[in-house]
């Protein structure tokens, strides 16, 4: 009887050593020397554990799984992104996986950019998956778009689209009254043309000014950008030739008058409020400054005066 006592205290002892080991383990920092971010993928607490243990997260992959599978109540070990931080014990290894909120990447549309410049972007973006749908020029709000691993890139466009119908909406609705704009897509081709034609916060209106000037005298636009994106769709890698400006397009706007019949580019929200509530001004013409900015002219023989200067600064 002594014997068997003796035999079952240490058997007592052996399994309380045990779990005493068991909870340091999987409690006590782990070997991980940097924070990381890591893709979970599908799979089993045996199969998440050996990809942990080869990342260099957890010493053993099999303590891992161990401790995911007693703690399985907690809930079940999500695929997705998430970032972990240097010396995670096991224990917060498996709260991350269970309850934290996914690594959240971003990638940004800039302002003014043609589907031939945003279609490498989303095809280029890591984490993202499937093909690019298509999609309109201008049909995209330029603005930063959170997504996670895994994530389709037909979904980040259809936001984007979803967001450009909606900023179009709100300003269009809040527009200052007798613009010679029919239409929310009149708005759209404008400020596509607005964005393209400056970058400055600070003269988008007054850039729109000096086009709604034009299109309420029945004037030729004459836009640079325009001539640009007949000639290849989007932005030019050369300067504007003569053949540019004489080739007859329809986005050629000193060729045809009024507005082109779309888009050459994603506007931001700026070029649109600027379209809908532009500078009431007389300006009906504007050239660079040499600095980034424009210089505005009432007439013709004023406007032939800075366009002299402008190209004395140039070489």
């Amino acid at each position: 009887m002594r014997f068997f006592l003796s035999l079952l205290t240490l058997l007592l002892l052996a399994g309380a050593g045990a779990a005493w080991w068991g909870r340091e383990a999987i409690r006590a920092p782990g070997p991980l020397a940097a924070p990381i971010q890591i893709v979970i993928p599908r799979g089993g607490a045996t199969a998440i554990g050996a990809m942990l243990a080869e990342r260099g997260v957890v010493s053993d992959g099999r303590v891992f799984a161990a401790a995911a599978w007693i703690t399985r109540d907690e809930g079940h070990l999500r695929a997705a992104e998430f970032a972990l931080p240097a010396r995670s014990s096991i224990v917060e290894v498996l709260g991350i996986l269970r309850h934290a909120r996914p690594v959240q990447r971003r990638l940004t549309i800039p302002e003014g950019l043609a589907i031939r410049q945003i279609i490498p972007m989303l095809e280029e973006a890591e984490g993202l998956v499937g093909d690019v749908p298509a999609f309109a020029e201008g049909a995209l709000l330029p603005e930063t778009y959170t997504f996670e691993w895994g994530d389709t890139r037909a979904s980040i466009v259809t936001r984007a689209d979803a967001a450009m119908d909606a900023a179009l909406a709100e300003t269009w609705a809040a527009r200052a009254q007798n613009l010679p704009l029919a239409s929310p897509r009149e708005a759209l081709v404008l400020a596509s043309i607005v964005e393209r034609e400056t970058g400055r916060a600070d003269e988008r209106a007054r850039v729109a000014g000096v086009f709604i000037n034009r299109l309420r005298r029945g004037m030729a636009l004459q836009s640079d950008p325009t001539v640009a994106y007949a000639a290849a769709a989007g932005p030019l890698d050369r300067p504007i030739s003569r053949a540019d400006l004489d080739r007859d397009h329809p986005f050629n706007t000193y060729r045809i008058r009024g507005l082109p019949p779309g888009p050459i580019a994603s506007p931001g929200r700026d070029a649109l409020v600027a379209v809908t509530r532009p500078e009431a001004n007389d300006f009906l013409y504007f050239v660079a400054d040499g600095r980034g900015g424009h210089v505005f002219a009432r007439t013709l023989e004023e406007h032939n005066r800075n366009v002299a200067k402008w190209r004395a600064l140039t070489p």
